[in-house]
């Protein structure tokens, strides 16, 4: 209810749930939409009730299941469904149902919602490697994307059987961030194919002893929220990071852990990627000696103070290595000012003064403290570009900022060729 006592509408969405072994997994992706406060209509295929039965889908949602065009007649469900919903997402989504619907088959309750459906589609497959990199498949992953369908890279992985590779559904709480991000208001062209976006999350660690280190709140989600709607987008991801955070799906992983590993690995990659998002919260020192062994209270190793010297300022490097040419030229740089004002300016200004020092091409500036930002779902502050413009992000989800920041780094990138074309 809101103040005035109306009622709030629940979002709609339909689930679609194709017939492959990893139909048991849309039973928690069905929780998490419900959970969310939205209404959940289930529509399986007859050969997913081969997998997961309809009381299943029905308990979890607390709606009808049918499969059929010709169930509940008078209200039209094959036409209803679609036109009432928020947004249909399939998962998961066989080979079989992205050839329907690739060619606009109608066979069945799910293909016909697809069909009349003017929402937010998100398919997400999953089936062996081999049927996944077929031309069959990709040629109907091609037309859906052109359609304005969005269609999730599977994640790689465990199959049935002994069999690993592409093609394994991504978790439903990765397909559930997608489908939340839609829901929101965001989107998802697919707009960074052939792109290498490496991206760097989560606060750096400087070892005082082989137990304690010098680090910072950061939690790393922002630069995870990128990494995944770049990977949504299209984009060939490599996500550099400290934060203990799954590494999202079709991404690949470099795990790190101080400032001078960060250096080395971005350094590296940067030298063929397109874009470069630097999220994490880098120490700006470290101790000048670390302790081979742990320092206690009144052992006499305890040390009367700890010097600090100075990390490698990775941004300003990789300026550098881009005027230098080690890194290409039309490489899009992003910087990240955390901040906090203070007597001398605010945190805009700061940020403002940064990107004039680094001299990168967009700087998103956020106020960063105790309980804001740092291990929230949620963001918000400016995006700052070099030539001076200024755009302000209204609070709202770290994926929903993930793509304000990808639509700023995409409008750079038009035209640009591809380092990793595709």
């Amino acid at each position: 209810m809101t103040e005035s006592g109306d009622t709030v509408r629940r979002r709609r969405v339909v689930v679609g749930v194709g017939g492959g072994i990893a139909a048991y997994k849309a039973c928690a992706l069905i929780r998490i939409l419900t959970e969310s406060g939205c209404h959940v209509d289930v529509i399986p295929t007859e050969a997913a009730l081969r997998f997961v039965g309809a009381a299943t889908f029905e308990a979890l949602s607390g709606n009808p299941v049918s499969t059929g065009v010709f169930s509940d007649v008078p209200s039209v469900r094959h036409v209803a469904l679609g036109q009432r919903a928020d947004l249909v997402v399939v998962a998961p989504a066989t080979a079989d149902l992205l050839s329907r619907a690739a060619t606009g088959r109608a066979d069945d309750l799910l293909t016909s919602t697809l069909l009349t459906a003017r929402c937010p589609v998100l398919l997400a497959p999953a089936m062996h490697t081999e049927m996944w990199e077929h031309p069959a498949t990709r040629r109907n992953v091609d037309t859906l994307r052109a359609d304005g369908v969005h269609v999730m890279p599977p994640a790689s992985g465990r199959l049935t059987g002994a069999d690993s590779g592409a093609g394994r559904l991504p978790e439903p709480a990765d397909i559930g961030r997608l489908a939340a991000l839609l829901l929101d208001g965001g989107a998802l062209p697919w707009d960074l194919a052939g792109r290498h976006v490496v991206v760097t999350a989560g606060g750096t660690r400087e070892e005082l002893d082989p137990v304690r280190f010098l680090g910072n709140r950061s939690s790393g989600k922002q630069g995870h929220a990128i990494a995944a709607v770049a990977a949504a987008r299209g984009a060939r991801v490599t996500l550099v990071t400290s934060a203990d955070l799954p590494v999202p799906p079709a991404v690949e992983g470099v795990r790190v852990e101080s400032a001078r590993e960060l250096h080395a690995e971005v350094l590296r990659l940067a030298a063929d990627a397109d874009v470069v998002v630097k999220a994490a919260a880098v120490a700006d020192f470290r101790p000048v000696e670390v302790a081979e062994a742990k320092l206690k209270k009144g052992s006499g190793s305890e040390p009367a103070e700890i010097r600090l010297v100075q990390n490698p300022d990775i941004l300003a490097d990789l300026v550098a290595a881009r005027s230098g040419g080690e890194v290409p030229a039309g490489t899009v740089l992003v910087g990240f000012a955390a901040e906090t004002g203070d007597a001398t300016a605010s945190v805009l200004e700061h940020g403002r003064r940064k990107l004039a020092r680094k001299g990168c091409d967009l700087l998103v500036v956020n106020e960063v403290g105790r309980g804001t930002t740092f291990g929230e779902d949620v963001n918000g502050g400016w995006i700052l570009d070099a030539a001076g413009g200024e755009t302000e992000l209204d609070r709202g989800s770290k994926d929903l900022m993930a793509g304000r920041i990808l639509d700023a780094v995409a409008a750079r990138l038009d035209g640009r060729p591809a380092s990793d074309p595709a």
